[in-house]
Formats: C-alpha cells, structure tokens, sequence
C-alpha cells in the first residue's frame, strides 16, 4: 500500500450512513491501517445502535429502552473517526468530489461511500397516515410501537414475512389480540417453502395469533376523535371483510435509500449497482449494505441482500479496496429470525424453482429443509438444527452437488450426503426424495 492510498492525499474517506455497513467500514479503515481521515455522517442523534433487536428484544414487556450500541463513544475518538451526528447528506458532486451537507457545508473526500441503508415500504392505501398506523426500522419506530402495545390491544399486523411475524409474536406475548393480514397464501413465502411456512403458521396460531391468506389491504379507516385526532380503527380488505384494530402495523417490506446515488446519476437499479469489491460506477464512490445490489458470487444472480451478514461483509470489501488488500473470501449468506422463542436460520438464498426436500419431521420441532438447484446444495432452513445449518454453510460454498435421497435421511449427516460421481437417476432414489419433499 504506498503512502498516498494510506493516507488519502485530496481529504478523508466520507462515509454516509451509521448503519451496521456504514460503522463497518470506518472500522475496517482503521483495522486495515488506513491513516488518513474517516468521517461518519450519522443522519441520527446518539450512537449508532444495533437493528436486529428493535423487532424481537426491544419489544418485550421488561426490555430495556435502548438497544445495544455498535460501537461504544470512546472507540471512535480512540481510532480517530469524526462523526457528524444529526446531519444528512444532500447531494455529491462528482466533479469535485464533495458531498454537500443538510448543515450546509460542503465537504470534500478521497473516496465516498454510500451505507444509506433503507427504509420501511410506505403503504398506499387511504388512511395509511392515521395515527396508531406504524412501520418498524427505527429506534424511534420501536418505542412508540412499544407502547401501544398494552393487554387488550387490537393488532393488526399487514404482511407476514420476519418483521411482521416478529411483531405478531411480541405483540401475543404482552397480551394483544393479533391479527395478520398477507397478500400471499402462507407466511413467509418470499423467503422460505411450504412445510417451514407452515410449521411457524401453526406456531402463531398455538399462541393466537389469527391469519388470513389473500387478503388485499384497501383502506385503513379512523375511529373517534381522541386528544390529537384519529386513531386507527380498523382495515378493510378487497372482499370487503373490516377487521377492527387499534394499531396497525406495515410490515410489507423496503426499499433501499438510494436516492443520493441516483441524483448523482450512479447505476441504480433497485438498490446502487457495484461490483465485487464495493465500487460503483464512479471509481471513486462505493457503495455498501442494504442499499447494494450486486452479482452474487455465488450462483452469478443479480440481487439485494437484507441482512447484517451481507452488511458487514460488503463493508470488509469496501475497506480492503480502498486500502489496497486482500479482501476475505465471499461467505454465503445467512439469515435468522425468532419467533416464539423458535429459531429458524437460513444459509444461501432459496430461489422458488429449487427442488425441496426435508430432513426430519416438523411436528416434532426439529427438521431442515435444504434446497437443490442443479443437483447442488443452493440453501438450507434449519429450526432447532445447528449441525445442518454448518454444515450446509460449507457445502453451499463449495458447490457440492447432493444425493436426493441421502438428504431425505435426517440420521444421515448432510456433509455425508456429498455426490462425488454423476447424480443418481435411480428411480428409488428420486421416489424417496420426492417423498421426504411432499412431507
């Protein structure tokens, strides 16, 4: 690494966003031996903060008010990383290379990196603007949502995929009346295959928790006047079915905030388009997070990855390129949720065409499901199975290809389920699996 790239002669590494990728990369910086300067333009008050609790833990009855920091105020002022907090980024200019401040400063940088993060998906329907009608990503989100969570509470949750599921299950917890409304026909459904669908469905409904399935949301309509004004009343659906609520919460997805990076004229298509090593299309702005879209190194497919894995490991990239090293090897991804106390985790990412076959039996609160896609392990759904879920890490990584049946068998460990010769066209062997994946 010569001298210049160490210390980033023409201003500091600006990093926009406070977020798990953003601190990620300061960090990094630092780690890596970066000398020159490192500013962190935090759009938030106080320390940047973990997210994953702000749906599970922060939600409890007893749970303290704030989440666990990232990092504590002495480790930026020990590595020497400004942080500008309560302060956004309004624009780059990319001839310059300054970024103009919402305090009105201008600042100049070596390199830029966007970690803007993303933000909940609005919901567009009339009333969507009541008040007692919530999304869930902030700290701020959190304790407001908290606090409308009191025994007797009518809860009306809008999507079941991992944050409105977690909200229905702290929501149960502290006594509220839950009701889950989803477009698709089972919960979970862009994420995971049936039998897990169902196995966290049954789950909820244990603690009771109601579903219903097809349900289109039309409008959301406001009871009496209480002090400030309305209050959310209650939702209405398309086969005009009306489910009285006092909070409604919108769990219905997100979008990344790559708003700066479009007006800046970056590729962006659904997220900020870089490569490998972080870059945008301006080599000297990178990009990192939720608000990323990439080329999985993988399986070569196109995505935007939401998950604090992904964050981190893009941040490390970003790190090692701007200090001129190696960056780690790519690690599969992975994903969890808790539900009800039920841990599911998830390594890779499940396509809807893979071919589905399950190791043990659901009802008795252990199994796996891995997927195949070209007769090679792509993903796996583990609850309450840590083995597979390291082992299926490993041979996703190494693209190994699976024996159907072999897999099928849950007293058969996954890593002896490695196909060294052609896949089986034994017709016993694809009858089996075919049976273990309709379980």
């Amino acid at each position: 690494m010569s001298s210049a790239a160490a210390t980033g002669n023409g201003g500091p590494v600006v990093i926009v966003g406070a977020g798990h990728s953003g601190v990620a990369v300061a960090a990094g910086l630092r780690a890596r031996g970066w000398e020159g300067g490192v500013l962190l333009i935090d759009a938030g008050n106080g320390l940047p903060y973990e997210r994953p609790p702000l749906s599970k833990e922060l939600l409890k009855a007893g749970a303290v008010d704030e989440p666990a920091v990232l990092r504590k105020e002495r480790f930026y002022t020990d590595k020497g990383i400004d942080r500008l907090a309560g302060v956004t980024a309004e624009s780059i200019d990319r001839n310059r290379r300054t970024v103009l401040l919402s305090d009105g400063t201008r600042q100049p940088y070596h390199r830029l990196v966007i970690a803007t993060g993303s933000r909940a998906r609005p919901l567009t329907v009339p009333g969507a603007g009541l008040p007692g009608v919530r999304s869930l990503r902030t700290r701020d989100d959190a304790l407001e949502l908290k606090g409308l969570l009191v025994p007797g509470a009518r809860v009306a949750i809008i999507g079941a995929g991992y944050i409105g599921l977690e909200v229905a299950a702290a929501s149960a917890a502290k006594g509220c009346d839950v009701t889950v409304l989803e477009f698709q026909d089972r919960v979970m459904s862009r994420v995971t295959a049936a039998p897990v669908s169902r196995h966290f469905e049954q789950l909820h409904e244990r603690h009771g928790v109601r579903f219903v399935f097809g349900a289109a949301v039309t409008s959301i309509d406001g009871g009496q006047p209480t002090g400030g004004g309305q209050t959310a009343h209650s939702v209405t659906t398309a086969d005009g079915s009306v489910f009285p609520a006092d909070v409604v919460l919108a769990g219905i997805g997100i979008l990344p905030n790559q708003e700066l990076a479009a007006d800046a004229r970056l590729d962006c298509r659904d997220g900020i388009l870089v490569d490998g090593d972080g870059r945008t299309s301006d080599p000297a702005i990178y990009a990192s997070g939720d608000v990323t879209r990439f080329t999985s190194p993988i399986d070569g497919v196109s995505q935007r990855l939401e998950c604090i894995q992904n964050a981190l490991a893009q941040a490390d990239r970003v790190a090692a390129h701007i200090t001129g090293q190696a960056a780690a090897e790519p690690e599969v991804p992975w994903f969890w949720t808790v539900q009800h106390g039920v841990r599911l985790q998830t390594a890779g990412v499940r396509h809807p065409e893979d071919h589905v076959i399950v190791r043990g039996e659901p009802s008795g609160g252990k199994f796996s499901v891995v997927y195949l896609r070209g007769g090679r392990l792509a993903a796996v759904d583990t609850i309450a199975n840590l083995a597979d879920f390291r082992s299926a890490k490993r041979l996703i990584a190494q693209g190994a290809r699976i024996d159907p049946a072999r897999a099928a068998d849950p007293g058969i460990p996954l890593a002896d389920t490695i196909l060294t010769g052609p896949i089986s066209n034994n017709p016993d062997h694809a009858a089996a699996a075919l049976t273990a994946a309709q379980r």
